[in-house]
């Protein structure tokens, strides 16, 4: 089975329905022959690089809220994290630019090597939720992706250039011709959609839905 999936790092649906799907697939112990591609969804590509703004500025402002609403909606995304094993701390999380991260995504996925890319974007989306840092800033960038292993020289040369670009936009472009619209978005096989952060049982019941049909 071929999976892939448009997420953005500072979305927390992402980072939840990511690691539902990377569950769910390790628990049909299919997780060898199921690679899993991230691909760019810039959830607001419009975000500066620095700002004063918190999460619960852009919550109550995005979306109509009061603080009060704003507050309660994110500490309820939070005890949804928890429930994953996730920490979530929308309260510190920065509201800023991910085009950096997701260049230093695809430099990962450019090495070929499937489990740096994937410490790589678990360290960004532990920097964000977790850690509060911003996930423009280019040294909590360079030290987050470098621990979690990439090599220094190079992720240097592509924080100093556009490098990859044009490869988050191609994933963004291919995004809108599929129609979607938002982020998390799965894509089985070139075949089925699981739009949004679904339950795990949903996320389990899909996967088996499509290995049955590979079998037959």
């Amino acid at each position: 089975m071929k999976i892939k999936y448009w997420s953005d790092i500072a979305c927390p649906f992402c980072y939840i329905g990511s690691t539902r799907m990377k569950r769910a697939i390790k628990e049909l112990g299919i997780a060898d022959e199921t690679p899993l591609e991230f691909k760019a969804f810039q959830l607001d590509p419009t975000l500066p690089t620095t700002t004063t703004k918190t999460m619960t500025d852009n919550f109550a402002g995005g979306h109509g809220m009061t603080v009060d609403q704003a507050q309660a909606q994110m500490a309820q995304i939070e005890q949804m994290g928890a429930g994953d094993g996730l920490t979530i701390d929308l309260a510190h999380a920065i509201p800023t630019n991910t085009m950096d991260a997701h260049r230093l995504i695809k430099l990962a996925q450019a090495s070929g090597d499937a489990v740096v890319t994937e410490q790589v974007i678990t360290a960004l989306y532990h920097v964000y939720f977790s850690e509060g840092a911003s996930i423009a800033d280019h040294t909590v960038l360079r030290r987050a992706v470098v621990d979690a292993g990439l090599p220094a020289a190079a992720v240097d040369d592509v924080l100093a250039s556009d490098k990859y670009a044009q490869d988050v936009r191609r994933d963004e472009a291919e995004a809108q011709q599929l129609g979607i619209q938002g982020a998390p978005f799965f894509v089985l096989n070139d075949k089925y959609g699981i739009s949004g952060a679904q339950p795990y049982d949903t996320m389990v019941s899909a996967l088996r839905q499509v290995l049955a049909e590979e079998v037959d």
